[in-house]
């Protein structure tokens, strides 16, 4: 068996372990008693409208799903304000950035993104054989000022991911509406908007008046894993000019979204209380880990998403140390923050249980 000689040389993304893994490793009977906040999920589970809904789907599970998501793309596109059209559903948001590098790079193209951005972005350019340019990100935050001068005559797909996933750091109104003013029309920019649902209403940036207003080379990529707490289905969608999803529905193989994926989405929209019960959830606890780690002398960066970047020193060690006492959080030193861990926001016992944890360690 012979591979492609380039494949070889791609890195494999690093999941969270099984549970099940974790507790027979380190000996631990109980598995309920392990608490894992360690990928943004959300915490209080799926909305139970969704529930209900993924219960109700389970009898037609013989049948193929919709292959074009014909309701949910209705519904979604009422909501948001655009045409149907204009939507895309994937296997998660991951899925959707495998079309988009699909469609647009190769070999003698580029993609532009932050050295501290999510690595799946670095990932599926690869797949592509296409070169990724990193930009530094002062205070953890994207530049898009020094993302466009990074671009070239060769780059093809800029990824702006806001809030960023692992630092939760967020760019501003005025800094969107000025790089996409300036950007060329060879390249398409990608707004990863995976936690939009959980920021604060004033910060919430409004990048889709740029795709209502037709602009070509937006695409904004969303997901219903983390708010909406259904990321075990793996459903997320694009957002752009028609011509561009048609572009992207070209490489979409049928089927791609599960039929209880579709179910439980179109429920999920309709929970407005369990949304805003997330948010609460989400803003209290940040708020508590800002409070009660600075007691500590630990330092935060400041989030907008559901999870918050902690700095511990040697973040490996201490990911090691919390494990042992039961909780599971994720270690940077992959996005090259090897005194970082991120945390995934709780609810307040949880997050008083990994308090007590880390107290446990560095006192």
């Amino acid at each position: 068996m012979k591979p492609k000689d380039w494949i070889e040389d791609l890195r494999v993304y690093e999941p969270g372990r099984p549970l099940e893994e974790v507790a027979r490793e380190l000996g631990f009977d109980d598995i309920e008693a392990i608490l894992k906040v360690a990928s943004n999920e959300n915490e209080l589970g799926p909305s139970p409208m969704a529930i209900e809904a993924m219960q109700e789907s389970i009898s037609e599970m013989h049948r193929y799903p919709d292959g074009g998501a014909f309701y949910l793309r209705q519904k979604l596109a009422d909501k948001l304000g655009v045409d149907p059209d204009q939507l895309l559903f994937g296997c998660g948001s991951n899925e959707l950035i495998v079309f988009l590098c699909h469609v647009f790079l190769g070999q003698g193209t580029n993609l532009v993104m932050g050295v501290e951005a999510f690595a799946v972005y670095f990932l599926a350019a690869a797949m592509y054989e296409g070169e990724v340019i990193r930009v530094p990100m002062p205070e953890h935050t994207h530049d898009l000022d020094a993302m466009l001068k990074a671009i070239t005559l060769d780059t093809r797909l800029v990824a702006i991911c806001n809030p960023n996933n692992p630092t939760g750091t967020m760019v501003s109104q005025e800094a969107i509406d000025r790089f996409i003013e300036k950007l060329p029309s060879h390249v398409v920019a990608i707004f990863d908007e995976a936690y939009f649902e959980v920021m604060p209403e004033e910060q919430k940036p409004n990048v889709l008046k740029h795709i209502r207003g037709g602009n070509k080379n937006v695409i904004v990529l969303r997901t219903f894993s983390k708010a909406y707490g259904l990321a075990g289905l793996r459903i997320g969608y694009a957002i752009g000019h028609p011509e561009t999803i048609q572009l992207l529905n070209k490489v979409r193989q049928p089927f791609n979204v599960n039929a209880m994926a579709q179910a439980a989405a179109m429920a999920a929209l309709d929970d407005v209380t369990h949304l805003v019960e997330t948010r609460e959830m989400v803003f209290q606890g940040l708020e508590f880990f800002e409070r009660e780690l600075s007691k500590l002398g630990i330092k935060t960066v400041p989030s907008s998403a559901n999870f918050i970047l902690v700095k511990t020193g040697n973040g490996r060690e201490i990911f090691e140390e919390l494990q042992k006492r039961k909780v599971i959080v994720r270690p940077m030193d992959p996005y090259g923050l090897p005194d970082y861990i991120r945390i995934t926001i709780g609810t307040p016992e949880q997050n008083q249980t990994l308090l007590a944890a880390l107290k446990d360690i560095v006192e």
